[in-house]
């Protein structure tokens, strides 16, 4: 399988990409199913989960259901990540505790969950260049790094000759940007492709927490997200994007949604949920194709 191409012209089945954070938290099996078995149905080619959602469940919820639907792995790339400690033997086991779950051979994607000193160590690169030369990845990828970190280690492995990091993962959306224009222009000049998530900030951008958070949302079952959101500059773009979504007609998770599928430079945008609907909601928002909309959007600072 060769990872197709990820870059801003790409077709809908590659600028976005199915998220799996809910899975064992917020719903289990037979939902997760039901909505990969949907961005399947809409032509979904990239599926990602992390090592650290809901210790495990998640990896192991989507190797079972890859083992149950059997999909054309050719079309398909599974990414998850990998959290620290970053040493060599940390690295070798966590990889096989992950594909383990997954039930694959080979992990299509595997970033590096978050930045950590030990990145920039040649042991810890060379650990990294050992799992794509081995076969056991197929590419790496990092996620939730500033373009300092980035940059560091995309040059400590172009200067030792290993395999580079060839995707970005990072959070980003109208009420919080971790992607800015030093990390579009490194991600450029060194082709890294970059993905984004939380399109609609855990359920922050639809304004259902205006009144206060509510019962059983993420807001509630992950309340770190709180102090993030509810703050002076994402609440004030949370009160731009309710004024447009009123003038529009518009619903402000599609127009938020809008938003990241629109943004320069970013290739894939990971949308995740409780239901199917989820999907359908992002290929609406793929679809708004109104230039004065758009622009009044990407006018939201």
């Amino acid at each position: 399988m060769s990872l197709p191409p990820l870059y801003p012209s790409a077709p809908p089945l590659v600028r976005i990409a199915l998220g799996s954070s809910t899975f064992g938290r917020e719903i289990q099996a037979e939902a997760a199913f039901s909505l990969m078995d949907r961005a399947r149905e809409r032509g979904v080619m990239m599926f990602d989960t992390a090592a650290t959602y809901t210790a495990g469940a998640s990896e192991t919820i989507m190797g079972q259901w890859l083992a149950d639907r059997r999909p054309d792995r050719a079309s398909l790339i599974v990414a998850t990540k990998i959290y620290p400690p970053y040493t060599p033997a940390e690295i070798d086991a966590a990889t096989a505790v992950s594909a383990k779950r997954l039930g694959v051979d080979v992990i299509d994607v595997l970033y590096l969950h978050k930045w950590d000193a030990a990145v920039t160590t040649l042991e810890t690169l060379r650990a990294l260049d050992a799992l794509v030369r081995s076969g056991r990845v197929r590419a790496l990828g990092a996620s939730n790094f500033n373009a300092q970190q980035l940059g560091d280690a995309l040059a400590a492995q172009a200067a030792h000759g290993l395999e580079r990091f060839r995707l970005l993962q990072n959070n980003n959306n109208l009420a919080v940007r971790d992607v800015n224009e030093a990390l579009v222009s490194l991600a450029r000049d060194y082709g890294v492709a970059i993905v984004t998530y939380s399109p609609i900030a855990a359920g922050f951008l639809t304004g259902k927490h205006r009144t206060g958070v509510v019962p059983g949302s993420r807001f509630d079952m992950a309340p770190g997200h709180q102090p993030i959101y509810f703050a002076p500059e994402p609440q004030r773009r949370l009160a731009q994007l309710e004024a447009l979504s009123s003038l529009s007609g518009q619903p402000m998770a599609n127009l938020a949604l809008a938003w990241a599928l629109n943004r320069p430079g970013v290739s894939t945008v990971l949308i995740g949920g409780r239901g199917p609907h989820y999907v359908d909601q992002a290929f609406a928002a793929l679809a708004i194709d109104d230039p004065g909309l758009l622009a009044a959007l990407g006018a939201i600072h």
